[in-house]
């Protein structure tokens, strides 16, 4: 193998570490490692390198957690989402969270 090809696949790997650091870093306990997300802005982008090259690591390390990987560019942001179905109760705890967040936000609108 070419040492550019070699250094190319080190690069890779490393990005796909790093990928997954940060996804498992976002996880919340409480949901055992379901409705996991990283969103990534166009500035964090541009220093992780090729947008392919980025989405290609970002689903392979979603793979490594076990995710049903999907990216979405949206407006210069890279959301990196796991599809899987979650199991009920964790739906209904993540639904209630949700459900107390929107209360919350409301309750601080004038």
């Amino acid at each position: 193998m070419p040492k550019k090809d070699e250094l190319a696949e080190r690069r890779y790997r490393n990005l796909v570490d790093h990928l997954e650091g940060l996804m498992r870093a976002a996880l919340k306990p409480e949901y055992e490692g379901y409705y996991g997300q990283l969103i990534l802005n166009s500035g964090e982008l541009a220093e992780l390198g090729e947008l392919g090259d980025v989405r290609r690591a970002a689903r392979a390390a979603g793979q490594h957690l076990g995710w049903q990987p999907a990216t979405k560019l949206v407006g210069g942001r890279l959301f990196v989402l796991d599809t899987r179905e979650a199991p009920a109760e964790i739906a209904r705890l993540a639904e209630d969270q949700t459900s107390e967040a929107m209360d919350r936000a409301f309750r601080q609108e004038p």
